[in-house]
């Protein structure tokens, strides 16, 4: 019964997707084009504002703080260690901005919730799409960025998109989940920014993993960001080959979590009209 159940969910999630992958589409062109709304320049914001962070990362980090990445050699290039950050702030921003905007997800649309037609488990995937658009131009202009102060980019960058892909579909499990709560709980909003800040600090972003205590390192590596952020920088900054093994497994638990939670907002969503 149960493995009826399950298949008939999982079933359910991908005929839902490709039936609605048109209005998918529409509805993240709009949301990334709302963020930029009445602006002189549109949705060009979207590519300005990773150039503009990146150099502020660069003269703030490699021309005053003089920072360098652990115990590296005294010839590491002076933009090193704003890339490294760089690919850890992308990573970051792409989950924050899925957690951030979860919890009111269902609310902000309650005009849906009352048709009876309309396929509610999309709007998750519409979040998560629109923070994949953002993460791709940040990722392009690290990129060029990468390009332009060494000479030439790994060949390891290919493998950039499977290592991001495992957690894309942690952040629409999470979303799910977050955005079904949001509806019946509506403090949640507040306490997801905390975590979101919190993860921040207790992910590698500022600081390489080695540098912790063995005891701290074990803490942060619980953190879903962590191993994420570990194996971009090897495939983006240093050229090694990703962890294929640990992918497989981060990815295999980020599909149950995902899955998990879809369950969740299925079993939930019924009720979402008599709370709204």
């Amino acid at each position: 019964m149960s493995g009826k159940l399950n298949k008939g969910l999982s079933g359910s999630l991908i005929n839902s997707l490709w039936s609605n992958r048109s209005l998918i589409f529409q509805m993240t062109k709009r949301d990334i084009l709302s963020k930029y709304k009445g602006s002189a320049i549109g949705v060009v914001w979207s590519l300005i504002n990773p150039i503009l962070m990146l150099t502020i990362y660069t003269l703030v980090f490699s021309v005053v703080f003089k920072a360098r990445w652990g115990n590296a050699a005294v010839d590491q290039p002076k933009t090193q260690f704003a890339v490294i950050l760089f690919v850890g702030m992308i990573i970051h921003s792409f989950l924050a901005e899925c957690l951030v905007r979860a919890p009111n997800l269902i609310l902000q649309h309650a005009n849906y919730v009352k048709k009876v037609v309309f396929p509610l488990e999309i709007l998750p995937v519409v979040t998560v799409l629109s923070a994949i658009f953002q993460s791709v131009i940040s990722g392009t202009v690290l990129i060029m960025a990468f390009f332009v102060f060494n000479g030439y980019v790994h060949w390891t960058l290919i493998f950039a998109p499977l290592v991001f892909l495992p957690l894309v579909i942690l952040a629409l499990g999470l979303t799910w989940l977050i955005s079904s709560l949001g509806v019946y709980v509506r403090d949640i909003g507040q306490s997801i920014g905390v975590i979101v800040t919190v993860l921040i600090f207790l992910s590698p972003v500022f600081y390489p993993l080695s540098a912790l205590p063995q005891w701290m390192q074990s803490i942060v590596l619980l953190n879903p960001l962590t191993y994420i952020i570990e194996q971009s920088r090897a495939v983006i900054v240093w050229g090694q080959l990703p962890d294929f093994l640990g992918l497989a497994i981060y990815s295999v638990n980020a599909l149950w979590i995902s899955y998990a939670c879809y369950f969740w907002f299925q079993k939930t969503r019924g009720g979402f009209a008599d709370v709204i």
